[in-house]
């Protein structure tokens, strides 16, 4: 897919697959602006990374838990570059179960892995004109079609996520398409969770390579517009399990 000349915001782009899925849209032609909250040194050193690549990096700062900081991040990036598409990757992840869970731990998870989605999508939706065409990936886990009782407020709020994948679909259309990419095994839990028995659900019989990632979003990001509304799983076919 050849993205030249287009700007993506990638929340969390710093670290894990939000670097990964940056440097597809770089390796693809196109420009990034990378947020982060408190990963500023990472997130530094792959600016220069898809600098020396030839594309335009942008770095842009945003606690996603705080709703005003979030609304904000897509009207401050305005005022730097034009935005064609958003990814919603940032996310809290801790396993916490349904006994455990306290209020303050449902409502992080709430905040920043569902209410900030909602709000950068808001956003960005206000910013395009009548005749301007945008895409917005939000990024799943194959947990959220499946939901079980490990990670509950984390498997709860992408649940959410995907009910606002398919509504923002409709709601945003016929000018920005809104799909979601939902991963599986891709990375070791960044919680340091077991990985021993990971791949036992997992039909493929292997973790997915990063560039598989990329070749995901891609596809999403500039491949046909008449998908919308999709949930596109990247997990081997866990969520068959």
């Amino acid at each position: 897919m050849n993205l030249s000349g287009k700007t993506y915001l990638i929340t969390g782009s710093g670290v894990r697959l939000g670097r990964v899925m940056a440097l597809a849209i770089a390796e693809a032609g196109g420009n990034v602006v990378l947020h982060y909250n408190s990963s500023r040194k990472p997130t530094e050193k792959l600016k220069i990374e898809i600098e020396n690549m030839g594309q335009k990096a942008y770095l842009m700062q945003a606690d996603l838990a705080d709703p005003e900081s979030a609304k904000n991040l897509v009207l401050e990036i305005s005022n730097v570059t034009e935005l064609n598409g958003l990814i919603n990757s940032a996310a809290i992840f801790e396993n916490i179960s349904l006994e455990s869970t306290v209020i303050t731990d449902w409502q992080k998870h709430l905040q920043v892995n569902l209410t900030a989605p909602f709000l950068l999508s808001q956003a960005f939706a206000s910013l395009l004109g009548p005749d301007e065409k945008g895409r917005i990936v939000n990024i799943l886990d194959w947990r959220a079609l499946r939901p079980g009782s490990d990670h509950f407020p984390y498997t709860i709020s992408k649940a959410g996520l995907v009910a606002l994948t398919h509504s923002l679909a409709v709601s945003l259309a016929p000018n920005i398409t809104v799909n979601g990419l939902a991963f599986g095994a891709i990375l070791p839990p960044s919680d340091g969770g077991v990985t021993d028995n990971i791949l036992d659900g997992v039909p493929a019989g292997r973790w997915a390579d990063l560039a598989e990632v990329g070749e995901a979003l891609l596809f999403l990001l500039g491949g046909p517009a008449y998908i919308t509304g999709e949930i596109v799983h990247l997990d081997g076919g866990r969520h068959l399990i």
